[in-house]
């Protein structure tokens, strides 16, 4: 791989709950709209994705612009490209302060959006914060007018299919059940709780023997391990060269990049080896909160099908298809 090659770690435009200094209110009902989206049923949609650098992009249609959104569980919110989306307000915004996994990005300001109708899926209420992408654009070479996170996603039961390249979301109740029976195809073969914090999702792990805490996030391009674990972790992890890390500001730094080895979720949920990151993870314990060992991120999804379902705090897992020659 090209020590040149420049990745945004965990893409981690994760928005705290910080003050809120300026709102800018959207009078008209905007919609997003996804592009070549299939209707299963009338609660339930499947849409097709593109990986762009290891990142879940969806094809979207929103306010009178076409274009990219990144998919992140990592991302608290609905986030849109300053670059893109301009104000109506004439008098001065004061912007609010928000983290990224290595630095703050200020000038953040956000919009109400009336409803998002996704075909006949309807969330109302919803608001999305404002940030410059730019940085994300120059890196990705693409257009990129938003992030799509926790505060859309939480209200459905996600399907991410890494084999066919598709994100199925079907609307859930208050406790998490589907409101309608029959969504999938394909037969669950294991499952495991997690936690959340606020809007991260916390697996508990083993490398080794040896007991670990993950976050989960679909925008994390490389998994991540914290550096200041014991080497008795460490020793799992075998690193091959560097990487130039750009981060949530546009900062670059550099990191060492590798496969990490031997981990599970329980005696019967385990991984080959995955490209993991070694870096710091203070600032982003910091920021949300949390005391996490690592992130695991599109090496997780690759290996494994997965279903997040929010509501009840379980990931579903679905065997991967058997192809013959």
């Amino acid at each position: 791989m090209n020590q040149s090659i420049k990745i945004i770690l965990a893409l981690n435009l994760i928005l705290i709950s910080n003050q809120l200094f300026a709102k800018d209110v959207i009078k008209d009902i905007p919609t997003i709209h996804f592009i070549k989206a299939e209707m299963i049923n009338k609660t339930t949609t499947r849409i097709p994705f593109k990986v762009i650098d290891q990142l879940i992009i969806v094809e979207v249609n929103l306010l009178n612009k076409k274009g990219n959104f990144i998919i992140d569980t990592g991302s608290a919110s609905l986030i849109l490209n300053s670059k893109h989306f301009r104000y109506a307000r004439k008098q001065k915004d004061e912007g609010k302060q928000t983290s990224g996994i290595h630095n703050e990005i200020e000038d953040v300001k956000e919009k109400h959006l009336r409803i998002l109708s996704i075909k006949d899926i309807n969330l109302k209420k919803l608001s999305a914060d404002v940030i410059d992408l730019s940085h994300i654009e120059k890196t990705k070479k693409i257009k990129v007018l938003g992030i799509i996170g926790h505060s859309v996603l939480k209200d459905f039961e996600l399907f991410i299919d890494m084999h066919l390249n598709q994100l199925t979301i079907s609307k859930v109740d208050k406790n998490g059940n589907k409101l309608s029976e029959k969504v999938y195809a394909e037969t669950i073969s294991d499952s495991i709780n997690f936690k959340l914090k606020k809007h991260t999702i916390i697996l508990d792990a083993l490398i080794g023997n040896k007991k670990v805490t993950f976050g989960l996030d679909t925008a994390a391009e490389y998994n991540q391990l914290n550096k200041k674990l014991s080497l008795d972790v460490l020793d799992y992890f075998y690193p091959t060269n560097q990487l130039s890390l750009t981060g949530a500001s546009g900062k670059k730094k550099k990191v060492l990049v590798g496969k990490l080895y031997k981990v599970k979720l329980n005696d019967s949920i385990y991984f080959g080896p995955m490209k993991t990151v070694l870096t710091n993870l203070k600032k982003m314990n910091n920021a949300f909160g949390t005391k996490l060992d690592g992130i695991l991120g599109f090496e997780f999804f690759k290996q494994k099908r997965t279903i997040i379902n929010y509501r009840k705090k379980k990931l579903y897992f679905i065997q991967n298809p058997i192809f013959k020659n």
